[in-house]
């Protein structure tokens, strides 16, 4: 797989950006550094100004690149999913037993986040980290059904899709296929943040944890 996903570039819908970070040197240094700052400071405190001074660029550069920090927030977490697809499709791509198949897919979209030597520019364990605390920023606006529209959330849709018709294809009488799919993308979010700071909350305490909560909801609802 690791083979595999050097070749790989994640797809991100092109009216999210105004030019390809993927395309220049600059382009991958606002990727990467945006990820640490936003990890470091929050997204509230972070601005283009600022990472203008990190990178050692003119902050109108960065507009070159992102028309504003939303737009930046909506890149990056298109990529995390984009790239948690990619996982998720190559490693169930060879499992024909269908509950052997949810099950990995379950395993790769719950469990704790190592980096990907692939993306040499992008820490996946930071950028999970901002999606934990930061991804409902993206959506929680004004803006979002206009935003849906134009598909700017098209690959997370399309990883519930997928995680949805392999619930489906364990038990086509369950009803609700799309709903247990979202809740295993957005509870497994929610219980990583319970189990990092509000851990009285869960019963996720260990890295395996939230995998663990979530095969046995799945699978006892699937029953």
């Amino acid at each position: 797989m690791e083979r595999l996903l050097q070749s790989v570039k994640i797809g991100i819908n092109e009216k999210i950006y105004v030019k390809d970070p993927e395309s220049s040197d600059l382009g991958k240094r606002i990727i990467e550094q945006s990820i640490l700052m936003i990890n470091d400071m929050g997204f509230e405190r972070f601005t283009f100004k600022k990472l203008g001074g990190q990178i050692g660029s003119n902050e109108s550069s960065i507009y070159r690149y992102f028309e504003n920090k939303h737009k930046l927030l909506l890149y990056l977490t298109s990529w995390y999913w984009g790239w948690l697809e990619y996982q998720l499709v190559f490693s169930t791509n060879s499992i024909a037993d269908p509950s052997e198949k949810l099950e990995k897919a379950i395993s790769v979209v719950t469990r704790t986040t190592v980096e990907d030597s692939s993306f040499s520019h992008i820490n996946e364990v930071l950028l999970n980290k901002i999606v934990i605390n930061e991804y409902s920023k993206s959506y929680l606006t004004k803006e979002v059904d206009a935003e849906n529209k134009e598909g700017y959330f098209v690959i997370y849709k399309r990883l519930v899709t997928r995680i949805s018709e392999m619930i489906s294809a364990v038990n086509n009488e369950y009803s609700y296929p799309s709903s247990l799919a979202s809740t295993i993308l957005e509870g497994s979010l929610h219980q990583h943040f319970l189990k990092d700071h509000f851990s009285s909350l869960t019963d996720c305490h260990n890295n395996s944890d939230p995998t663990k909560y979530f095969l046995h909801l799945v699978f006892t609802s699937l029953k």
